[in-house]
């Protein structure tokens, strides 16, 4: 009995020695064959970077048309006889025709005249392609350039403004109210100011009281020199501002 006890427990320490060599050797097979499986697969090639054309063809598309007609011009010197290029040339001149046509409507002329003489350069053989467009921006051009002869001519014409900048939509003119000989000089140059240029009034002083009679100072003046002229005399409390007029000019 004793014996059989024995060869029993030898059984049991043998089968139990054996559980982690054969855990082990189950581990070493499956990576063996996981290894197996990942030299096997096929290994896919990089994609291939995308060609010159492709890539003004892209630059075009994206209306980065600068940059494509610098990329246009080094194929062209590149490969002169690739019949892509003359394709893709035409594509970038009707690119820059819309381009000028967009920025035509927007008013900006001189954009416009821009990308249309690289449209024309692009293509001299098809005038016909951009004549409506170029008869367009003559007209625009010269309606610009009478418009800005005829402000030049009337800005000529009037006197050397005494305190307002013409050019801004009002000049604000603070009043020396405690020297009444400098405050009677800058209502003289203001009043000159106000009849040359039309100028509309605000009246700005930080007392109600102070109102009435600077209001009265100026519309004595303005009355006297121009008793016809058609302009707007307002006022305002900013208690925290000296006394100021403000002069608004009319527009051309």
């Amino acid at each position: 009995m004793v014996r059989r006890v024995d060869l029993l427990d030898f059984a049991h320490k043998e089968s139990g020695a054996m559980k982690p060599f054969t855990s082990g050797c189950l581990l070493i097979a499956a990576f063996s064959l996981a290894l197996a499986g990942c030299q096997s697969a096929p290994v896919e090639a990089p994609p291939a970077p995308p060609s010159a054309v492709e890539v003004l063809q892209q630059s075009i598309t994206s209306n980065e048309l600068a940059t494509a007609e610098d990329q246009l011009a080094a194929l062209q010197a590149k490969t002169p006889d690739d019949p892509q290029l003359e394709n893709l040339q035409r594509q970038l001149a009707e690119a820059y025709l819309k381009r000028s046509q967009i920025v035509l409507q927007k008013g900006d002329v001189n954009a416009a005249a821009t990308a249309l003489a690289r449209a024309r350069s692009l293509m001299p053989q098809a005038p016909a392609l951009v004549g409506g467009v170029n008869g367009a921006i003559a007209q625009a051009r010269k309606a610009e350039l009478d418009k800005a002869e005829a402000a030049l001519k009337a800005a000529e014409a009037k006197p050397v403004a005494r305190v307002i900048d013409p050019a801004a939509n009002s000049t604000p003119i603070t009043l020396a109210t405690r020297d009444l000989h400098q405050l009677w000089a800058q209502l003289d140059d203001i009043t000159t100011d106000i009849v040359n240029y039309h100028c509309d009034v605000v009246v700005q002083a930080p007392r109600q009281a102070d109102i009435p009679w600077l209001e009265t100072l100026i519309r004595t003046r303005v009355n006297r020199r121009a008793p016809g002229l058609q302009w707007k005399l307002g006022h305002r409390i900013e208690q925290r501002q000296p006394a100021m007029m403000i002069l608004s000019p009319a527009k051309p």
